[in-house]
């Protein structure tokens, strides 16, 4: 018989442990610097498994995003995408963990929230970041301007891969058409669907 666990009574089975998150597995950027993260960026690709990017794809819209350093730990995120040719502005806010380099979305409800990792960046050409929600992952590719190198998108999906999903679920945004600000009646707080 199996030696008992510290703790365990006689005929009791151990709890296997808890699944390990994708997210876990990757690593966040080495030296980052949120200061240097803050500014306009646009996304220029995306990989999910998400059904209705997939069912919707080919009304992809230009979005941009601006991050602004709240308390010097948090991201502000403003992000600004069309819908139904109107421009919208969805404001999320991104709370630090223990880890350097990875932040928590709150959301509503249970199974809400959503984890984020700074996976890579150079913090003035491109930056690769990681969400999960729930056991979903994906990945966003961007950019300080609407398109970026061919180098840059190699590593992109490379690192796409390396979680486990494929060119078949990346989507490329349009590089132009942006919006730049939404009116007061246009403006929501909360979470963006990954």
């Amino acid at each position: 018989t199996a030696p008992l666990a510290l703790g365990q009574q006689p005929g009791q089975r151990r709890r296997p442990p808890p699944p390990q998150s994708p997210l876990e597995k990757v690593a966040a950027q080495e030296g980052l610097s949120l200061p240097q993260l803050a500014g306009k960026w646009f996304l220029v690709g995306m990989a999910s498994r998400c059904s209705y990017l997939a069912e919707h794809s080919y009304q992809l819209e230009a979005t941009a995003v601006t991050v602004t350093i709240g308390d010097g730990q948090s991201l502000a995120v403003s992000t600004f995408r069309k819908l139904d040719g109107i421009c919208w502005e969805i404001r999320q806010r991104y709370l630090p963990t223990q880890a350097h380099g990875r932040f928590l979305l709150k959301g509503r409800g249970y199974g809400g929230k959503v984890d984020m990792v700074v996976g890579e960046t150079d913090h003035s050409t491109y930056a690769i970041l990681y969400y999960q929600k729930g056991q979903s992952i994906s990945v966003k590719l961007y950019g300080r301007t609407s398109q970026v190198s061919d180098t840059i998108k190699d590593k992109f999906e490379e690192r796409i891969r390396a979680v486990g999903l494929s060119e078949d679920v990346t989507y490329y945004f349009p590089t132009y058409g942006f919006c730049d600000s939404a009116d007061e009646f246009h403006i929501l707080d909360g979470e963006l669907q990954i």
